[in-house]
């Protein structure tokens, strides 16, 4: 027919709204620019791949679960003082440090507090021994919650031990990450229901809840309370890939035991989670104050920092951007996944930039090859700057810390990137302790020894197979907003 339209036009034309549309779409989530440009050309350039990319792995809001986090935060808001009022007079913030100190207390709602002890466990050894033995003492209550909670030998262990507990009497609850932790099977952790505890997943996957957030918005946090007054957390999960005594590649790793009035506040972020994750409008206790002993106040002083996609101040990234800002003398870093934001990326250049010596500790071999391949693509600018870079050769590094000068040492379990930025649930411990940074420091500089320095950058390489290595990192960064 003389009049019908062409179907490439309709096509063209179809193809114009589509992209119009989605970047409407895109661009009404307000992320940052870069990220948003960046969506929009997957989006364009992968039609339908990248429609189902955006759903899946794109920066949703939470907007359903975000009123299930306020409720949550409301229920626990009246209970605050329980985990206020055993540390009269407040701490004085530390010397030097106290715009970093009340910029985490607005942006994560934990005021300065303190530790009576916090004690560095390298590995999973150090850390399980530790955690068993205070798990077989508790008397009143045993929380728990994981990124990763493994169905391997040290899963059992630790799943038949609070099974023991819980048939004593101890009121055990345990919070999973359902994505984390989706090789593990619900039958598994049924003994500890069955013996009288709480078994509860974030964010479940199971068939018939909505999928979409089920990517993002992990809680990869790492969480232990036990009878309100010791605590632990960092970055091993309960897994044998995070203990060498049952895997001979166990990644590398710390964590944190600490006691005293900071617990409550490890508390405070298990609770909301909790409520968060079961959907109870109540906390889980009859009497809040069983959950927050009495505690004196201790020397160390501390904050639990906390932050998530529900939380738009991104407490944990403006502490870490701040704190390095504000460095004087050092800035040393390790992280497994080292893809840093543009104001991250910022203030380490511009630290390395008025001589403060910053060393950046990472993994040789990642467990993730294209965000490894991101991470290199930052080499070249950070050199420049005089940031000084090592890759770990042992085993993979997973280990998530900061010092800075000598007063600040920041073990937890967020990497140095986006996706724990501002997609993933995480937590933080900043500790302003001059004895607890030496000690965190010797492990630093043990790292290093066990890694090769970075030199330089690498020269444009005239091989295919130099080329074409570049050629992917470039295309990593280029993606890395999105990781």
């Amino acid at each position: 027919m003389s009049g019908a339209i062409p179907w490439s036009t309709v096509a063209g034309v179809a193809w114009g709204l589509y992209i119009t549309a989605l970047a409407i779409w895109t661009i009404l989530q307000k992320r940052g620019p870069v990220a948003t440009v960046s969506w929009i050309l997957v989006l364009a350039a992968l039609p339908l791949i990248g429609f189902l990319l955006y759903y899946f792995f794109g920066p949703q809001r939470l907007r359903r679960y975000r009123l299930r986090r306020l409720r949550s935060r409301a229920a626990l808001a009246s209970q605050e003082a329980s985990a206020h009022e055993h540390e009269h007079p407040p701490p004085a913030f530390p010397p030097g440090w106290e715009a970093l100190a009340r910029l985490g207390a607005a942006t994560s709602d934990a005021p300065l507090s303190t530790a009576l002890s916090v004690r560095l466990l390298e590995g999973g050894r150090a850390k399980f021994n530790a955690l068993f033995a205070d798990i077989q003492q508790a008397r009143h209550h045993i929380h728990l919650e994981y990124y990763i909670f493994a169905t391997d030998t040290i899963g059992t262990e630790l799943r038949d031990l609070l099974v023991q507990k819980a048939e004593e009497g101890v009121t055990v609850r345990v919070l999973v990450d359902a994505l984390g932790s989706m090789t593990t099977p619900r039958k598994f952790l049924a003994p500890v229901r069955e013996a009288g505890g709480e078994v509860a997943f974030f964010h479940d996957t199971r068939i018939g809840r909505r999928l979409r957030p089920v990517i993002n918005f992990r809680s990869h946090r790492k969480i232990v309370v036990i009878d309100g007054y010791i605590g632990y957390t960092g970055g091993i999960n309960v897994t044998d890939h995070g203990h060498e005594d049952y895997s001979p590649q166990a990644f590398e790793d710390v964590h944190l035991r600490l006691t005293g009035g900071a617990v409550h506040w490890l508390q405070m972020v298990f609770l909301e989670d909790w409520l968060y994750s079961t959907e109870k409008r109540k906390p889980p206790v009859e009497q809040f104050q069983s959950v927050m002993p009495p505690c004196p106040v201790g020397e160390i002083e501390m904050q639990i920092l906390h932050s998530g996609p529900n939380d738009e101040r991104e407490s944990i990234h403006r502490v870490n951007v701040a704190a390095i800002h504000g460095a004087r003398s050092r800035v040393w870093l390790t992280t497994p996944y080292f893809v840093p934001t543009e104001a991250a990326m910022m203030a380490l250049t511009s630290a390395a930039a008025r001589g403060v010596d910053v060393r950046l500790v990472v993994p040789q071999h990642s467990d993730s090859r294209f965000v490894s391949a991101a991470a290199r693509s930052y080499y070249d600018e950070l050199q420049r700057a005089g940031v000084k870079i090592w890759e770990y050769r042992e085993r993979m590094l997973h280990a998530k810390t900061l010092i800075i000068d000598d007063d600040i040492g920041m073990v937890g379990t967020a990497n140095f990137d986006n996706r724990s930025f501002t997609l993933n649930f995480e937590v933080c411990a900043v500790l302003f302790d001059v004895d607890f940074v030496v000690e965190l420091s010797a492990y630093v500089e043990r790292l290093m020894q066990q890694a090769d320095q970075v030199i330089s950058e690498q020269s444009p390489g005239r091989s295919l197979r130099a080329w074409a290595r570049q050629l992917g990192q470039a295309g990593a960064r280029l993606l890395s907003p999105l990781l």
